[in-house]
């Protein structure tokens, strides 16, 4: 037992492909993304170059293969690019992630070799991608969809409207759930990939957001939109097992993000406690303060596991999916926690945008709603253990 213990690597040991990856995502998250994290929040809007440079070093089609022109990487290696990239700015962060964890996943598992040939070069190279699934009345009941394709020869015609869909205003591949037969209920739900530009396919309104507010919300509106039937992914009547199987994969990656957050959050809370001098001595040399960075230090590590184990289960082809509801569960938890406590730690220098916490704090709440809110993913975890 004793030499197991001393053999096993823990969860959070990197190799050494896997350490070079994050210092380079880091550095590029540094000094590429930080000097417009600001601004990109206050306009609301993405910066377009830090989109071409996260193509250019691959960061858009990590796990695509070669062969299909991206760079061959693994799952966890998408999951420690969107924990970097979201300790700087997880608006940006949660771009990475749809990308990556939801819109390629989805791609890789379910298309054909013809759709992969299609869509997967462009996702590696210059196109952003969108997962189209909630509307009005569909949100935590994901598959309650009102949104019709009805069949049309060699087509689909698809009409209704999407909400609260991430990055739908760079996207230029969007995967699209609609329900071909609504007497089937789950069983008709279809999924299709539709391009920007499609005739009867147009944006709606672009939410007004609380956080991650460079990261596009928008409303898509479909209007007689003729889809041909080569674009269905997977199979008629199977869009449920994709979205299902997909978002299981997805919520990793929003562990990932709120990882991220908590832990640029903490790093800003522990320098300025260092900087920052009360009563002749700096913040940090307080107990109380010490004990409060050390309390956030500990629970950070804790997501951080539970974040690296389902993403290693991920890529081991093994089961994850109670691994993924609770790293998302805790992971927002713990940014909630971390970003309102490094707030204080600033003081009132935290309630102003002057200084990043303020910032990280508004985004941490998106984590316990998108993706499955937490009640849901307690719902989960209650049933896989009891």
């Amino acid at each position: 037992m004793d030499e197991q213990r001393r053999g096993a690597a823990p969860l959070t040991q990197l190799s050494e492909d896997e350490q070079m990856f994050r210092a380079t995502v880091r550095q590029f998250a540094a000094e590429q993304i930080a000097p417009l994290v600001r601004s990109m929040d206050e306009t609301q809007a993405m910066d377009a170059g830090v989109v071409r440079q996260m193509f250019g070093l691959g960061l858009m089609g990590i796990s695509i293969p070669e062969s299909y022109g991206g760079a061959d990487g693994s799952f966890f290696e998408a999951i420690l690019a969107v924990e970097e990239i979201s300790a700087v700015d997880p608006a940006v962060g949660v771009l990475v992630d749809v990308q990556n964890t939801l819109c390629v996943n989805a791609l890789l598992r379910w298309a054909t070799e013809e759709q992969k040939r299609r869509w997967l070069p462009r996702l590696a190279a210059e196109t952003v991608g969108a997962y189209a699934l909630s509307e009005a009345a569909s949100g935590s009941d994901a598959f309650a969809l009102q949104m019709r394709a009805v069949p049309h020869g060699d087509n689909y015609v698809l009409n209704g409207q999407k909400l609260w869909i991430t990055n739908a205003k760079e996207a230029g591949l969007f995967i699209v759930f609609a329900t071909v037969d609504p007497s089937a209920g789950y069983k008709g739900i279809t999924a299709f990939v539709v391009e920007k530009g499609t005739p009867g396919f147009s944006l709606g309104k672009k939410e007004d957001k609380l956080g991650i507010r460079a990261s596009s919300t928008c409303e898509l509106i479909f209007r007689d939109c003729v889809v041909p039937a080569s674009q269905v992914l997977g199979e008629v009547g199977k869009g449920y097992r994709i979205a299902i199987e997909t978002l299981n994969e997805g919520r990793i990656g929003i562990g990932a993000q709120m990882l991220g957050l908590a832990s640029g959050a903490w790093g800003h809370a522990a320098r300025w406690a260092k900087e920052r001098r009360q009563f002749g001595k700096a913040l940090v040399e307080f107990q109380a303060m010490q004990f409060q960075l050390a309390e956030m230090a500990t629970e950070i590590e804790a997501a951080r596991l539970l974040v690296y184990n389902a993403a290693r289960l991920k890529d081991a082809g093994a089961d994850f999916v109670k691994e993924a509801a609770m790293c998302k569960y805790f992971a927002s938890q713990v940014a909630e926690k971390v970003a309102s406590l490094a707030v204080e730690v600033f003081g009132g220098a935290g309630f102003v945008k002057d200084y990043p916490v303020e910032k990280l704090y508004r985004d941490a709440k998106i984590g316990k709603i998108y993706e499955g809110t937490s009640f849901m993913q307690l719902a989960t975890i209650a049933k896989l253990v009891l």
